[in-house]
């Protein structure tokens, strides 16, 4: 007998296993064998006896199970005689643990006990038949797995393997899905509200503002599937927006698993999301979507394209701040994207910056300029591109704001008639129930009455949506948007149109801008969406302006006018000629005389036209002994050489010229008049 006295005296400690919870919930025939070793081993005689079902639900593959090492650890302690399992694959199904066991067992004499007979491991030939079963056992579970993977595999390739059906699909017979004809509207809002909005997250809170409710499955215990309306969360737009099946693709192996060692056991990795080219299955215009294939793999880089923080080549989601190219712009020099930074004392100044020296501190500074003028420039080419569509979007948006309130009004009725189809049907259970068995009619009361309450509770939310519904578009605001849509640039200088709604409208036309700096020059390089370019060129400040410096012309023609004038007649020439200070404010008399003192321009002092040799308009009219008006004829004439800066400026007389006796002649002549083309004119000349 290979059960010994010795044996008998420790435990018998019984080991139970189920693979998954599946099992757990339809194999218990299985688990009561198991339990039922416990009688057999109280009928060998043991009286110490202990049941392990720690582990029900694990896999024995490797993985992680605390039963089974506390199993270890009383075999380690000699507290166990025997250890009983039903079959050799409930106790491992891996080499590492069914050798460790074997070797522990055989250190302590214990012995192993199954359904064929008992299994001394200090003898070889009972080891060498328990290796044999603990290989069989880890190959076997090989191939129930290849086999399976590989029927699955080959029903996926076909498009007809189906574990749930996306909500928004039914499925017809056994091979194929259809779409809900009763939730179409409902998901195509999701769709339809991305293109508007472009963003996963926008459309997420739009939906939560507006309250708009969304179906999803609820999965019961016991199986079923029910049809629920609540308001979304994230993940529930996030899976609708990136699902393949809503483009009418059928795709199999979307998700993975990874495996890793922890503590020295194997720990498997399951969930992580594999790129498209590893999809075991994807299968194009497999059945009836709710946006086209081209449209969703637009809405997958629109997606990606959002997620910040991912590397240098992704522009990133639409994010708060004043500078309207934030993740388009990208270095001409080194290739890098161009961050933005805010400063000022309202912090809404943006700069643009090359991150060269972030990723490198030693590196050379690389790029940077203000944001101002480059995005005015660039906000200039769009408009004059967008300008003849301009009418069409205003009648877009005028269709828009006619239906936008119906959209959600919409959705209520949808949730209103599926859960009073829930409501009727749980009155028809109330009403088939056998009165006499009173816990079922009470569970079935309950459910029809919070039926009744939600359709209350909808009923009512759709007459306040009905009473607080906006009034039509009157004649006037429909001319307002006609108006603006003819006028773009007004509409895109707009109070209203914030830096938002500009930066959406530029991703959707711009793929991407190079920039370059050459001197006090940004050369920029639009790439448009369709694949065009344009070549913009913008001037840059130099080092210690700012976007509030006076133009450069101003400055000098500020400079040239103090040695003409005083300070309250140049600030009433500079207005008169339409300059502005740099806030585009109108010149005054301590404007001007503070921008000479910050450039170290020199006042005008009376005597400086003396000093120079030059004269006034007035005064060499007073030396020729005529009338101003005919001395400024004259200069226009060119008789009279002088000089005017601009516009408005006094006119500078060389005083030498108007005392060279050759101009005075000539002045003289002038004076006489033209004469006559008739030949008998004649002249007469009075003493």
């Amino acid at each position: 007998m290979k059960i010994t006295p010795d044996h008998l005296a420790r435990g018998a400690f019984i080991y139970v296993r189920q693979s998954t919870v599946d099992q757990l919930a339809n194999n218990h025939e299985s688990r009561l064998r198991q339990y039922g070793l416990a009688d057999r081993a109280r009928a060998l005689g043991w009286t110490d006896v202990t049941v392990i079902d720690d582990d029900l639900g694990r896999s024995g593959s490797g993985v992680s199970r605390p039963g089974f090492e506390r199993l270890l650890a009383a075999i380690c302690e000699g507290r166990v005689g025997a250890v009983f399992a039903i079959e050799a694959s409930r106790l491992a199904r891996n080499g590492r643990d069914w050798h460790t066991l074997i070797e522990f067992c055989g250190l302590v004499g214990t012995v192993i006990i199954d359904e064929d007979g008992t299994y001394e491991p200090r003898h070889p030939n009972d080891r060498l038949l328990l290796g044999m079963k603990g290989t069989m056992s880890e190959l076997e579970l090989s191939l129930l797995r290849a086999r399976s993977m590989e029927a699955l595999k080959q029903k996926a390739r076909r498009g007809e393997l189906f574990f749930t059906v996306a909500v928004g699909y039914v499925k017809v017979g056994r091979e194929k899905i259809e779409m809900d004809p009763d939730l179409r509207e409902a998901i195509g809002l999701v769709f339809t509200r991305f293109a508007e909005m472009q963003s996963i997250r926008q459309v997420f809170l739009s939906l939560r503002g507006d309250q708009i409710a969304l179906p999803y499955i609820n999965s019961k215990s016991s199986g079923q599937h029910q049809l629920l309306w609540k308001l979304p969360v994230y993940a529930t737009v996030n899976n609708l927006l990136t699902n393949p099946i809503y483009a009418g693709a059928y795709a199999f192996g979307r998700t993975g698993s990874r495996v890793t060692i922890e503590n020295g056991r194997k720990r498997i990795l399951r969930g992580y999301r594999k790129d498209r080219s590893d999809w075991a299955v994807l299968l194009v215009d497999h059945h009836e979507g709710y946006l086209s294939w081209l449209d969703y793999e637009r809405n997958q880089r629109l997606i990606a394209d959002n997620a910040n923080g991912k590397g240098m080549m992704v522009r990133g989601a639409v994010r708060k701040g004043e500078a309207l190219l934030t993740g388009l712009l990208r270095c001409g020099h080194c290739g890098r994207r161009l961050l933005v930074s805010y400063n000022g004392t309202k912090g809404d100044v943006g700069r643009y910056n090359c991150d060269a020296t972030r990723r490198n501190p030693s590196a050379d500074p690389c790029i940077s300029f203000g944001a101002l003028r480059v995005d005015e420039a660039v906000g200039a080419e769009i408009v004059r591109l967008l300008q003849p569509l301009g009418v069409e979007a205003a009648i877009h948006a005028i269709t828009e704001c006619e239906h936008q309130s119906g959209e959600k009004q919409r959705q209520l009725e949808l949730a209103l008639e599926q859960t009073r189809y829930e409501a009727a049907r749980a009155r028809r259970q109330y009403d088939t129930v056998d009165p006499e068995n009173r816990l079922v009619a009470g569970e079935l009361e309950r459910r029809w009455n919070t039926a009744i309450a939600a359709v209350r509770a909808l009923e009512e939310e759709m007459e306040a949506l009905l009473r607080q519904r906006p009034a039509a578009l009157s004649a006037e605001e429909r001319q307002r948007l006609l108006q603006m849509g003819a006028d773009l640039e007004a509409a895109w200088h707009h109070p209203a149109a914030n830096a938002v709604t500009r930066k959406r409208i530029i991703r959707v036309v711009l793929r991407e801008v190079v920039a370059r700096v050459e001197d006090d020059q940004i050369q920029l390089l639009l790439h448009w969406q369709g694949g065009d370019h344009t070549r913009l060129t913008v001037r840059k400040n130099r080092r210690g302006q700012t976007r509030w410096s006076v133009e450069p012309e101003t400055m000098e023609l500020i400079r040239a006018c103090a040695r003409l004038m005083p300070d309250k007649a140049i600030a009433g020439m500079l207005n008169r000629t339409g300059k502005r200070t740099g806030r585009l404010n109108g010149w005054t008399q301590s404007r001007v005389r503070s921008f000479r003192n910050t450039h170290g321009i020199a006042v005008y002092v009376d005597g400086e036209w003396a000093e120079r040799g030059e004269v006034t308009l007035t005064e060499a009219a007073r030396m020729l002994n005529l009338n101003p008006l005919t001395v400024l004829r004259q200069i226009r004439t060119g008789i009279i050489p002088a000089e005017q800066y601009c516009k408005g400026a006094p006119w500078v007389i060389k005083r030498r010229s108007i005392e060279d006796p050759g101009l005075v002649e000539r002045v003289k002549m002038c004076r006489k008049g033209p004469s006559s083309s008739n030949p008998d004119q004649k002249t007469l000349t009075f003493q």
